[in-house]
């Protein structure tokens, strides 16, 4: 992936680090956003000089347009996107659900990825030719008890990256998804500390998965959900 111009959403979380890393190892430029500037300056104090930290708050089409065209425009060329910006919150009973637990989940995995695609995806279409990464979720493969805002939401990621590989597949760009099983963060650990996170899926293995799905080496690869949920 030498010379590679690679966008990565949700960058300074523990996913948008662990990406970064095996991206950076294969020689890509990277285009690294979020929406704390401070958070980005502080999961990369080494960035080097050919990689852009963009502070913008993806919710929000107009910021996002603005500020990944920018960058983009800056970079000359966008040939992967990975789009992982997103969260997780434990929710009421789908009859309890508040707008504010349904509008959250909604804006941070869905609308975040609407923006992002409405910026990025011209720039590939103008090239002919480009890789996007979503990341949907195991669980969101059926409801779940307290969790009907979250998988519904990344139920939507799900099915928009099926979409966007219908209509972009024939115009050169590939998209496709990974639908990660729990993933081996701190948070989670402190969340669950009486499971075993051996079983869990470590971010530098999804992050090797993503980055394959973003490489020609998966050029044969369109539209495809892909699970990863380590040994669990």
């Amino acid at each position: 992936m030498s010379g590679t111009v690679a966008m990565i959403t949700g960058a300074a979380g523990n996913l948008g680090r662990a990406v970064a890393h095996v991206f950076a190892e294969s020689g890509a430029r990277l285009i690294l956003v979020d929406a704390s500037l401070s958070h980005l300056r502080t999961a990369f104090p080494d960035a080097p000089a050919g990689w852009q930290l963009a502070e913008v708050d993806l919710t929000r089409r107009d910021a996002a347009q603005q500020r990944l065209g920018e960058a983009i425009a800056a970079a000359g060329r966008l040939d992967a996107l990975c789009a992982i910006a997103g969260g997780f919150r434990m929710g009421e009973a789908v009859h309890e659900t508040s707008p504010e637990t349904w509008k959250l989940m909604m804006d941070v995995n869905v609308q975040t990825l609407l923006n992002t695609a409405h910026a990025a995806v011209p720039a590939m279409l103008a090239q002919g030719r480009g890789r996007i990464v979503t990341v949907g979720a195991a669980s969101a493969r059926q409801g779940l008890a307290a969790m009907g805002a979250y998988t519904a939401a990344k139920s939507a990621v799900m099915r928009l990256t099926e979409a966007m590989a219908a209509e972009l597949g024939p115009r050169g760009i590939n998209v496709n998804g990974v639908l990660p099983s729990v993933i081996d963060t701190p948070q989670n650990r402190a969340a669950m500390p009486d499971a075993d996170p051996a079983a869990w899926v470590k971010p530098a293995d999804l992050a090797a998965v993503i980055r394959f799905l973003a490489s020609d080496a998966a050029v044969a690869i369109n539209g495809a959900l892909i699970p990863v949920n380590g040994r669990g």
